[in-house]
């Protein structure tokens, strides 16, 4: 991993390939995007953050949500964490996030359902790594999080500024040049930044 040398991560060089094999395994024609086989520019900024300053979860059960390949969850664990969940709706990430973790030798709790219709967990920090990519999923997932917040949960958000990123609400933590694939993002290098929420007046 470029910048997190001591994470490993199957991942995939090409998308295309990955995504035919996907719809030939789902017998699905259009199925989504292999997300979890790429390391992204928020999940790799909220990696190297929690690598600078272990204490944001040292001890504490932390949440990874939308965890895609598991490299926030793992790097949670790796800061000394003392439990780490990965949650994803795709089937295909679930075995993604177990097998990252092995290789890895932690242990993540993988949760396969949409938590954003149920209230948040019972956890002490929650860890949302490019989630802003679409509008309908900002949509959601921005009121959840101002829920954990108001409970007393702390969140930390990764991403590299994209379109739907909720500037405003957010509290900018952590900058890093991070190296993405060019599969996926418009440019290999990218900006990702960590953001906490920021506290309701």
């Amino acid at each position: 991993m470029p910048g997190l040398e001591e994470i490993r991560l199957h991942l995939a060089d090409e998308v295309l390939p990955l995504w035919h094999a996907v719809q030939i395994e789902t017998n699905d024609p259009d199925p989504a995007l292999p997300y979890w086989a790429f390391a992204w520019a928020g999940g790799l900024a909220i990696g190297r953050y929690l690598r600078d300053r272990p204490e944001a979860v040292a001890g504490r059960r932390v949440f990874d949500l939308a965890s895609g390949s598991g490299l926030c969850a793992i790097a949670s664990m790796r800061a000394g964490a003392a439990e780490a969940t990965g949650a994803d709706i795709d089937a295909f990430a679930a075995a993604a996030i177990e097998l990252n973790a092995r290789a890895n030798g932690r242990r993540v709790t993988v949760v396969r359902r949409d938590v954003l219709d149920e209230e948040p967990p019972d956890v002490e920090v929650i860890l949302a790594g490019d989630c802003w990519y679409e509008a309908r999923l900002a949509g959601r997932v921005l009121p959840w999080l101002r829920r954990a917040r108001d409970r007393g949960i702390d969140v930390l958000v990764g991403d590299p500024g994209r379109r739907y990123l909720p500037t405003d609400e957010l509290v900018e933590l952590a900058s890093y040049e991070v190296r993405t694939t060019t599969e996926l993002e418009d440019l290999d290098r990218k900006q990702g930044r960590v953001y906490a929420l920021r506290r309701a007046d």
